[in-house]
């Protein structure tokens, strides 16, 4: 059955490469990005995640998680104690927020 599916998929490719529909897509004449680090997960989340990206809706735990980062870089930055300790709270708290998010997704994928 792969064998006739995969000729099925190949000559859609074909049909749609002969009517111009693979012409001009987001991305054309652009190297793929780098994905490594989705090459051990499990595919259909990876496929989740890419569709919901694609779409502007992600899990909350990515938003926390850019947050993070500023968060992070800000710090380094920062040279009054004041606002160092400040920015070092918003960091912790961060931190306990992403990890949950994580981990409501994670028991809610199993």
């Amino acid at each position: 059955m792969l064998g006739s599916l995969g000729k099925l998929v190949e000559r859609q490719i074909k049909k749609a490469q002969a009517e111009g529909q693979l012409e001009g897509l987001e991305g054309e004449g652009q190297p793929l990005p780098d994905r490594s680090s989705e090459a051990q997960s499990d595919p259909a989340i990876a496929a989740g995640h890419l569709i919901m990206a694609q779409a502007g809706v992600l899990p909350e735990e990515f938003s926390i998680k850019k947050k993070l980062d500023a968060a992070r870089k800000a710090y380094a930055s920062q040279t009054d104690p004041d606002k160092r300790m400040a920015t070092m709270k918003l960091i912790a708290e961060l931190e306990m927020r992403y990890n949950m998010a994580r981990d409501a997704r994670r028991a809610f994928m199993r």
